[in-house]
């Protein structure tokens, strides 16, 4: 695993990145969380991973920050590193905010892979469950920022109630996969739903993972993700061979 500074208006953001092939940007969850997926031994195998970390995170200087600046950060970062478009991993919260950068920036965004993600949601009885069941999921220790995830988490509320939020994921036209974790206790209804209304949708459960399943499960997490990515490589070849073959 290599790393790079990457300076954006006088922030310094570390951006880690392994491997070779199509480009794939990798988001963590939290929010506030420092960046647990950098690890070469769950990168997506065949592609070049980009791992930044959130600003005021880790390795990352800066502060509490939105939604809208996590996204500007993205798109900072893609510019400076020379990706064109890549394909964006999102777990838990990461996939929220994938789905957001790919709602306000389809051009940069390939595809969205979003795996154990909430959904633009703040439903009381998805709520509910999750502190139902709080207790007996897997402890993992991740280092995370108490004043960036207040921060995120009250621009989060702000997103969801925004009155184009469904218009703009329903228009989007950036392929979606969500992939829920089996024996998560973060009910996937919500990542069901995105997954219909999208126009380029997919939904999927992998079975009997819990939600942090790149800890506890890192060989099922690597071909998941590896897969998901994959599919998206070889679907714009697919659809230049059947245009050949209708000519």
């Amino acid at each position: 695993m290599e790393s790079q500074i990457i300076h954006l208006n006088a922030t310094a953001l570390h951006v880690g990145v392994t491997g070779h092939g199509p480009d794939v940007v990798v988001l963590t969850g939290g929010p506030g969380c420092a960046q647990y997926l950098e690890r070469d031994d769950i990168a997506p195998r065949n592609h070049r991973a980009w791992y930044p970390e959130p600003r005021g995170v880790g390795r990352s200087d800066g502060g509490p920050h939105t939604m809208e600046e996590a996204i500007a950060d993205l798109e900072g970062i893609r510019v400076a590193v020379g990706v064109q478009t890549w394909i964006v991993v999102g777990h838990s919260w990461g996939c929220d905010l994938a789905v957001r950068y790919a709602v306000e920036h389809p051009e940069a965004v390939a595809a969205v892979v979003g795996i154990a993600g909430r959904g633009p949601q703040r439903d009381r009885t998805w709520s509910e469950a999750y502190e139902a069941g709080k207790a007996a999921e897997p402890v993992v220790d991740i280092d995370w920022v108490p004043e960036v995830h207040a921060a995120l988490s009250k621009s989060f509320t702000e997103w969801i109630h925004q009155r184009d939020l469904w218009s703009g994921l329903a228009a989007c036209t950036v392929p979606m996969h969500f992939i829920a974790a089996g024996d998560d206790i973060r009910p996937p209804w919500s990542l069901a739903q995105i997954a219909a209304l999208v126009q380029r949708g997919r939904f999927s459960t992998v079975p009997d993972v819990p939600h942090d399943f790149w800890f506890t499960h890192p060989e099922v997490w690597t071909q998941t993700v590896t897969d998901a990515c994959t599919d998206y490589d070889l679907r714009p070849q697919h659809a230049r061979r059947r245009a050949l073959l209708h000519r």
